[in-house]
């Protein structure tokens, strides 16, 4: 009896448990490095809050240097090209996300 157990233990553990061991990691791991829907609609509302406050902080920086002809505004101005660079690349990609999910297209 012991003669015909372990052999089919052992071809259940190399046919059956070792791949299913393996597929559920790899599983995991796939959707461990993905973004989920609410995780794009989270990243998307900081993006719009963070370009509201920009501006905001724009329009205090120009009331203040109304006031005092000697402010100089210690950030990084929303008027330079140099400045928004990664800000028109960071444009550009949400711009291709949403025609893609438009569009239907998968990435």
């Amino acid at each position: 009896m012991e003669d015909i157990l372990v052999p089919i233990g052992v071809t259940a553990m190399l046919f059956v448990a070792l791949p299913w061991v393996i597929l559920h990691y790899v599983t995991r791991w796939k959707t461990a490095a993905t973004l989920t829907s609410g995780d794009e609609a989270l990243l998307e509302e900081l993006y719009q809050l963070a370009r509201r406050l920009d501006e905001r902080m724009d329009t205090v920086e120009r009331l203040v240097a109304a006031d005092n002809p000697d402010f100089r505004p210690a950030r990084v101005l929303a008027d330079k090209d140099t400045d928004n660079q990664k800000l028109r690349e960071l444009d550009r990609l949400l711009a291709e996300t949403r025609l893609a999910d438009k569009g239907g297209i998968s990435k």
